[in-house]
């Protein structure tokens, strides 16, 4: 993917905001720069979805919600009462985070049914599934991309962020080769400059998960967390 300037950059960004002390006024400011700089969503916790989902009403900016985050623990019945929530509270992209638990203990079946119950509840909005990649060995990434695939979702996510590592450029580049050309694949966790934005999108990344969002399409002008 080539890139002539950070404001294209922009419409592949989820603006992100999830950190626990987050405030009101935090998630104003989260707002308005995404109508400053047009991203493609705001992704905030699901407390936070109603309020977001108000002030960019006929934007043409989404409301990402996460489900499951971080750990990946909850069960498929919250999971889906939480994607329930957040549709009628103005949501329409789910970063959810698949059932590690099951996934590493070789349970492959009950990591798809937990999240083709996430897709089936979503209703056709936008389903991208964390498999927290840092926590994964190369076979297990593949395993897991694939798994994603043939439950239905729509993205290959790399990371909560929260855990011990964030997104990598072998990583992005192995779910590319994995998930194929057209399938979504979304890196986070530890993006602060567009130049290493811009080379997560030639590795294969289709959609960037940041908090230092506005840092990369300034050109990365000291990359403070938002």
């Amino acid at each position: 993917m080539i890139l002539s300037s950070p404001s294209e950059l922009a419409g592949l960004i989820d603006h992100t905001l999830l950190h626990p002390d987050a405030r009101v006024d935090d998630i104003s400011r989260l707002c308005g720069e995404a109508l400053d700089f047009k991203f493609a969503t705001v992704c905030v916790n699901p407390v936070y979805v109603r309020q977001c989902a108000d002030h960019l009403s006929n934007s043409g900016i989404g409301v990402c919600t996460v489900v499951g985050f971080p750990l990946g623990a909850a069960s498929t019945a919250q999971k889906v009462a939480a994607v329930q929530e957040g549709l009628i509270d103005g949501a329409v992209e789910f970063d959810m985070v698949m059932n590690l638990g099951a996934f590493k203990s070789g349970d492959v079946a009950t990591a798809v049914s937990d999240i083709k119950a996430v897709v089936a509840a979503a209703e056709s909005n936008c389903v991208k599934v964390i498999i927290e990649a840092c926590l994964l060995n190369d076979n297990e990434k593949v395993s897991a991309a694939k798994a994603v695939v043939d439950s239905g979702a729509h993205f290959v996510k790399t990371s909560t962020g929260f855990s011990t590592g964030g997104a990598t450029l072998p990583d992005v580049n192995l779910l590319r080769k994995t998930v194929g050309e057209e399938f979504g694949v979304k890196a986070s966790g530890g993006i602060k400059e567009f130049e290493r934005a811009v080379s997560f999108l030639e590795a294969g990344a289709s959609r960037i998960g940041a908090s230092a969002s506005v840092a990369i399409v300034t050109w990365g002008h000291a990359a403070s967390e938002y």
